[in-house]
């Protein structure tokens, strides 16, 4: 199986970064492209005293901070010769939105990583790597 369209969800953390790293791996060998994408998270608890202002505000400032990271992780992946482009939604479901990324965008391979949490913070916090597995219908390379 030939992956020409690599899929890379990432959250700006250590462990995301070394799905990255995998992912350049098998773009180098399979002659793929890369597409990082990130989601930045609207604010999903709009209530009374939301403030539309504040959220706007609060998403570019997250938006330029993804942007400066993954600027950095482009150039490593065109020091390597792997084509790569970044993605930045917004987004207020995390899962929802990387599966319709990944069908409307025809993946190959999802590599993603998951932060290995267990019990309560697992259960608090869920899991976007699970979630992407059980929607997604291509290959998923799941990283601990």
């Amino acid at each position: 199986m030939l992956f020409k369209n690599i899929l890379v969800p990432f959250d700006l953390s250590s462990p995301s970064h070394q799905a990255f790293k995998t992912a350049l791996d098998i773009a180098k060998k399979y002659d793929s492209k890369i597409t990082l994408l990130t989601c930045i998270e609207r604010d999903t608890w709009r209530h009374y005293f939301y403030d539309a202002r504040a959220d706007n505000k609060l998403l570019k400032q997250q938006k330029k901070v993804a942007e400066k990271y993954m600027e950095k992780l482009e150039a490593a992946a065109n020091k390597a010769g792997v084509d790569i482009k970044l993605t930045i939604l917004k987004s207020t479901s995390v899962v929802k939105d990387i599966t319709t990324f990944a069908k409307s965008k025809k993946i190959d391979l999802v590599v993603i990583s998951s932060h290995g949490r267990t019990g309560l913070d697992k259960l608090m916090l869920g899991s976007v790597a699970n979630g992407v597995i059980q929607k997604i219908s291509c290959p998923v390379l799941l990283l601990k």
